[in-house]
């Protein structure tokens, strides 16, 4: 059970406290409620630039990096298509400094062509190197845009196209950070070893001067229901043929989840689960095989990915993966079979809230879904599910008319 409190702040920031007076460490995090699907769609890849944008000096503090350093911390961030997040870990001697710092950056991020054109490149780079050079870098943008065609999942979280950051003008930079980056759309994760008391007094002196800005209404239409399967087919010079199976399923909030989240482990929690040991270890057909889920706010995707091995064609392997996930939704786990999963979910969670970096994390995103509350009842609510949920999760989700089938296939 994780301990915590939460206030608000007049201007709107969301604040929580976790005491853990076992370290000497303390793990500041801020989450902006800003990911890749607020972007325009003629303007992506602008939440990932501000990733970068961030370290690159606030109004009062030029050099981000240098005091934090100074004051024995470690910081960094990440972009997904949901949220952007900033952490920092730091002597709790030194918590100060971080609030300085995050403090100053919210209020006033340094803006010049200078710093722009900076982080543009680094972006261009980054763009360049890992998802147009890179082997199977470019999965995510067939995948995401077979299938969703009018939510703005449609393009992965460093944009849609090279040439939107290349063209990124200061005026929408600075408009999209006055939009985004304010103390109404952020939530503060505290925890370490600090008092409520120190944390209150901390955000009085050093955010709750900044102005609220104005509220940001999310209004994304939901994707239409999909009543027919698509396949693509891709050659390019990688070295084996991949499949990529996609299916839609429902947010992160609805308890459905659950569920869903469990067939994954069933289909493909480690050597002993179903694709593994009938495609890889029976029959020969892969080399690799996983099944995973986005685990997006919004509706995300269960996804099967297997590498075919050389002897093997497309639609052999699509075929046998059919057989397994007909298995699914014809026939009940046992209920030895769902304990063995849980097991598996109960052990994972217990890990993640060992790390002091990933407890003020995870508070701030359930915050970000609803309420920090829930990070203590998600387990229970994994446990809650049956073999009959998992059944009928199988049969809703698993439709051939909802597939979304990518070859990634080797030229020859």
């Amino acid at each position: 059970m994780i301990q915590f409190e939460k206030f608000t702040l007049e201007n709107g920031l969301r604040v929580i406290v976790h005491e853990d007076h076992t370290t000497p460490m303390v793990a500041v995090n801020v989450l902006y409620d800003v990911g890749a699907k607020d972007e325009n769609p003629s303007r992506t890849g602008f939440a990932h630039l501000f990733e970068h944008l961030m370290f690159g000096g606030s109004i009062n503090i030029p050099d981000y990096d240098e005091p934090l350093q100074q004051a024995g911390g470690e910081n960094n961030a990440y972009t997904t298509n949901d949220l952007t997040n900033y952490y920092i870990q730091l002597p709790a001697k030194n918590i100060e400094t971080a609030f300085w710092l995050e403090s100053d950056r919210m209020l006033s991020l340094a803006f010049g062509e200078k710093s722009l054109d900076v982080q543009r490149k680094v972006v261009c780079e980054e763009f360049k190197e890992h998802y147009i050079n890179k082997p199977y870098g470019d999965v995510w943008k067939y995948l995401r845009e077979l299938v969703y065609k009018q939510h703005p999942y449609q393009w992965m979280t460093i944009g849609k196209e090279l040439s939107h950051i290349e063209e990124a003008q200061l005026e929408d930079v600075k408009a999209f950070f006055k939009k985004h980056y304010n103390p109404q759309n952020a939530i503060l994760c505290v925890a370490g070893s600090i008092s409520i008391t120190e944390v209150k007094t901390l955000c009085e002196k050093w955010f709750a001067p900044i102005p609220s800005g104005d509220k940001y209404l999310r209004n994304i239409a939901p994707e239409p229901e999909q009543h027919e399967g698509r396949e693509l087919r891709i050659e390019k010079d990688v070295p084996v043929s991949v499949i990529y199976k996609a299916y839609p399923i429902c947010d992160r909030r609805n308890p459905l989840y659950y569920a869903a989240d469990l067939i994954t482990e069933v289909l493909s929690g480690g050597q002993s689960a179903r694709l593994h040991q009938a495609l890889v270890k029976e029959q020969k057909l892969f080399s690799q095989i996983d099944c995973y889920h986005t685990g997006s706010v919004e509706n995300g995707l269960l996804i099967i990915e297997g590498k075919i091995l050389p002897n093997v064609t497309p639609e052999q392997a699509n075929a046998a993966i059919e057989v397994e996930l007909d298995k699914l939704k014809q026939t009940k786990i046992s209920e030895t079979e769902l304990e063995k999963v849980k097991n598996k979910v109960e052990s994972m969670l217990a890990f993640e809230d060992l790390s002091l970096l990933s407890r003020a994390n995870n508070l701030a995103f359930y915050e970000l879904l609803g309420n920090a509350e829930q990070m203590n009842l998600e387990f229970d609510c994994f446990n809650a599910v049956t073999t009959e949920a998992i059944y009928e999760q199988a049969q809703a989700i698993l439709q051939p008319q909802r597939c979304n089938t990518l070859f990634y296939l080797a030229k020859n």
